[in-house]
């Protein structure tokens, strides 16, 4: 049963449905993260995960807080995503263990989107399934990795390769923890924005081009509009399709050859936004040459990526290198790649029917 909730968005899966709750208000004094999620904690017991940035911002209001009513150990990781790995779930489960927390436990993931699916991933493995909550605190993370369920962590061979679909109790997304949010982190996250707009609602991307200045200068109340929006757009998709077997894959758009950015350069040297802005002008690169988006169309979507402060073209890789990573894609399927491309801005697709000589052509335009 959902609990009651203020001003939010309810994502409807199998499992359970869940409210993304989206405020500017439980950083003041009026106000509280932990008054938001209370109702939303199971059991007595609690382990707050964040990591060494965002813990001296939020964490210990947020602790103290629930320490009036619930027994709350903290785990501090380091921050970037080269530690979203094995090592940082290991220290969770350590923490879990040392305190024997039992089935009753909830799991906070408190921070960005690397927190989330590692904490999320803890607790879909934590004797075999505890809850938790998401409180995102960074654009990337509001916008898409905190809602929907996918957890996990990366390999040295591939992001996100190892995981589980869990989903949350519920998401607490303040757009007031985006005022201490590094600018570069802020662009980030716009690309997840524009992700949406490209494949699901081209006014959307109108609405965008207009906005996006007041969104780079902090203001709240547009940020809190875009993110809105693009929560909605995931609730809708994930009610159809939890497990990506279908339509959620058009959410991936921009991610297959982003990856090979991510993995190819270290994680956390290119940002995953960053690497998404890139590789969606691949992938509409990609569409241009088959014939489905117009020069024009491709020109729009560097141009709004350029005004969000974004990387429009990709570093130097081999393109067998970048084949090879791109085979290790999840939507990689009897053994061939597919992508999500563009029939035209609003009309995305996933497709194994192209050239491959067409797909070599982008990867070589850019090749070291």
């Amino acid at each position: 049963m959902v609990m009651p909730f203020h001003d939010g968005l309810i994502v409807q899966t199998q499992s359970h449905d869940y409210p993304i709750v989206i405020t500017e208000q439980s950083t003041t004094e009026h106000s509280s993260m932990a008054k938001q999620i209370t109702s939303y904690i199971s059991g007595r017991q609690v382990l707050i995960v964040t990591n060494d940035t965002v813990a001296p911002l939020y964490l210990k209001a947020l602790e103290d807080e629930l320490a009036e009513q619930f027994t709350v150990k903290v785990c501090v990781l380091p921050d970037g995503e080269q530690y979203k790995n094995q090592a940082s779930i290991d220290q969770i489960y350590d923490a879990l263990m040392t305190e024997h927390f039992n089935r009753d436990v909830t799991l906070i993931a408190l921070g960005g989107g690397v927190i989330g699916d590692m904490t999320g991933f803890a607790a879909a493995s934590f004797m075999r399934g505890v809850n938790f909550i998401q409180i995102p605190t960074t654009l990337l993370s509001q916008v898409d990795s905190s809602v929907g369920g996918k957890t996990g962590i990366n390999h040295p061979q591939g992001k996100n390769m190892i995981g589980a679909f869990w989903q949350p109790q519920m998401v607490l997304a303040d757009m007031s923890t985006l005022k201490t949010l590094p600018a570069r982190e802020l662009s980030a996250g716009v690309a997840e924005i524009i992700k949406y707009a490209l494949i699901m609602d081209e006014a959307f991307l109108t609405w965008l081009e207009a906005n996006l200045p007041a969104m780079m200068a902090l203001d709240l109340a547009v940020l809190g509009e875009a993110v809105k929006r693009c929560c909605q757009y995931k609730a809708d998709v994930v009610a159809q399709d939890e497990r990506e077997s279908g339509v959620r894959a058009l959410l991936n758009f921009g991610h297959t050859f982003g990856h090979v950015i991510e993995t190819h350069e270290g994680y956390g040297n290119w940002l995953h936004g960053e690497a998404v802005a890139a590789g969606m002008v691949q992938a509409a690169e990609l569409s241009q040459k088959i014939g489905w988006l117009t020069d024009d169309e491709v020109i729009r979507i560097k141009r709004v990526l350029e005004l969000a402060n974004l990387p429009i073209t990709p570093p130097a890789i081999d393109v067998d290198a970048a084949l090879d990573l791109m085979g290790h894609d999840k939507k990689v399927k009897h053994g061939q790649i597919r992508l999500i491309l563009l029939k035209s801005i609003g009309d995305a697709v996933m497709t194994n029917e192209f050239d491959s000589q067409l797909l070599h052509e982008v990867l070589s335009k850019h090749s070291a």
